[in-house]
């Protein structure tokens, strides 16, 4: 894409879908959703920003092709890089079930100061980060091009983040239970 285009787009869907129809490319990974998200910047200002898996919704309803797994990673570190402006700069990741299991507990002691502290907008920022979380979990867990581990784990992680998400105040004894259950043996232990 060369530098200092000027689109033509008056609204970020629309940006979205040019931005993507110039770099004329099969498939969407990390690279495009990177360009398309310094197009949205460049012409709306730092509040216009999508987040990563906004916008490959958006191009793949528009007929891409998106590699889900880069999307997946991408989208993970953006948020990352966005809670981590204000929450400790710990990062957070997805990617298995042992990260996912620190990340829960980095989100549950989190959750805890925050609503201690009675930062609602902190707390709101917490709330969107597991729902985008659960949602691009999803993703993966419905994905073709997936191992089928990785989509089991997916799976079993959207299900920590429903909990969570529902009760926080549980969740670790949920957790416990759960991790003893004969399906989550069966499915995780090697």
């Amino acid at each position: 894409m060369k530098p200092d285009v000027k689109w033509k787009s008056q609204t970020r869907r629309d940006l979205i879908i040019e931005v993507w129809e110039a770099l004329d490319c099969e498939s969407v990974g990390a690279r495009e959703l990177e360009q398309i998200q310094q197009a949205l910047q460049e012409t709306f200002g730092e509040g216009a920003l999508d987040s990563p898996a906004s916008i490959a919704r958006t191009v793949a309803d528009e007929g891409a092709v998106l590699r889900h797994p880069e999307v997946f990673e991408f989208d993970t570190k953006w948020r990352e890089r966005r809670i981590s402006e204000d929450a400790p700069l710990e990062s957070l990741s997805f990617a298995n079930l042992a990260d996912a299991s620190k990340s829960m507990r980095k989100l549950e002691s989190w959750r805890k100061e925050f609503a201690e502290e009675q930062d609602r907008a902190k707390m709101r920022q917490i709330q969107e980060f597991a729902i985008k979380t659960k949602q691009d979990l999803r993703l993966v867990a419905r994905s073709r091009v997936v191992e089928a581990k990785r989509r089991i784990e997916a799976a079993e992680i959207v299900q920590w983040l429903t909990i969570w998400m529902q009760d926080p105040a549980i969740f670790d004894d949920w957790l416990s239970l759960r991790q003893r259950s004969a399906e989550f043996v069966k499915n995780f232990s090697d």
